[in-house]
């Protein structure tokens, strides 16, 4: 492999959230957002599994890309008498730093496969760079491809040139940001922009990390797409005047039956949606789908610490010592999910046998 070899370019798709230098991963530290844009250089497997537990990189397709760059990065520091332990290790240690993301396991077994076929250290540093790079690479190709499948489910055809804009909610951030590039949800966003129908997105500010105000409107604003940025609470009157037609968004698992995890706050605007006679699509790569459970009630969801509640970066909002309750995910059901989309295609009203349809 050629280590000079970027990926992705730096002017691949615009904005980027992770850079690629074949000896080092740099990660943009999206705590930071939107004061300040600045790169954290990594070099070890223990490094990337920080910042994906702390926040600095976030979205479940950007956190798996990450892990299997950690992995890379892990064999290629390795010494020659204790590579196979230092490897093992690292990827123990990424498996721990985020639990529902399964994008972040599914990266990690394949880096684990190809990790237990290479006989040499050296063979291993080649092997886990380039599955790295085409794990990127190939969730870069897939968010293209579900655009298009989203726009084909929306009911627009390929010479929608003449259909009639719509206005579309979204909740967290499944963009660029949050992926190997392009976006998820806010990817079909970008290519109802791109052929001229969209009219405005309303952007949740999405609580407790703001991701929403933070990270959607700044990418959104820096791409030129119309959007207004609204509380949380705004949802139901924003739906309930009528203009918009879809809430789109993203996830970070999906289990046999159909059911959604994502950022909390998801499951409360399905709710929202149905009341208001509004489509609700979901858009993921089909490797947040995790068949081996059966339904939500398998998650396993994330709970953090009651500081992102009682402050913002380090002023008290709520008393002190109140009890809090701050999990990171909620579950919406399958029943109340319109469309799933992956790269492989998309399903209307899923359930275990139309899962089953979708990935073939």
């Amino acid at each position: 492999m050629n280590k000079s070899k970027e990926f992705p370019s730096p002017r691949a798709m615009g904005t980027v959230a992770l850079r690629w230098h074949g000896s080092s991963l740099e990660l943009l530290d999206q705590r930071l957002l939107p004061a300040q844009e600045q790169w954290i250089t990594l070099k070890d497997a223990s490094g990337v599994a920080w910042c994906i537990q702390d926040m600095t990189v976030r979205g479940a397709p950007a956190i798996g890309i990450s892990a299997a760059y950690g992995v890379a990065l892990a064999a290629h520091h390795a010494k020659n008498e204790s590579w196979e332990a230092e490897i093992d290790q690292a990827i123990r240690e990424l498996s721990a730093s985020r639990p529902t993301a399964v994008n972040l396991f599914w990266a990690l077994q394949r880096m684990e496969r190809v990790f237990h076929a290479s006989g040499s250290l050296n063979e291993a540093r080649n092997r886990l760079a380039d599955e790295a790079v085409a794990i990127h690479q190939e969730d870069l190709a897939g968010n293209l491809a579900m655009a298009d499948h989203a726009l084909d489910a929306m009911g627009f055809s390929a010479d929608a040139g003449s259909a009639t804009p719509v206005s579309v909610l979204t909740h967290c951030n499944t963009g660029a940001l949050a992926t190997g590039g392009y976006g998820t949800a806010l990817g079909v966003i970008r290519r109802l922009h791109e052929q001229k129908l969209l009219k405005q997105v309303y952007a949740d500010e999405t609580r407790p990390w703001l991701q929403g105000s933070r990270l959607t409107a700044w990418e959104l604003m820096r791409d030129g797409i119309p959007v207004t940025l609204n509380a949380d609470g705004a949802a139901a009157t924003i739906l309930a005047a009528g203009d918009v037609r879809w809430v789109i968004v993203g996830a970070d698992r999906i289990t046999a039956n159909g059911d959604v995890a994502n950022k909390i706050g998801t499951y409360s605007l399905s709710v929202l949606a149905r009341h208001h006679n509004v489509k609700f699509m979901v858009v993921a790569p089909s490797s947040t789908v995790d068949m081996t459970l059966k339904s939500g009630a398998e998650i396993p969801i994330e709970e953090r610490d009651g500081r992102e509640i009682r402050e913002i970066r380090g002023i008290p909002l709520a008393p002190e010592g109140v009890r809090v309750f701050n999990p990171v995910f909620d579950v919406t059901p399958a029943a109340l999910i319109d469309v799933i989309v992956t790269e492989k295609g998309w399903v209307r009203n899923p359930d275990v046998n139309a899962m089953l349809r979708l990935l073939g």
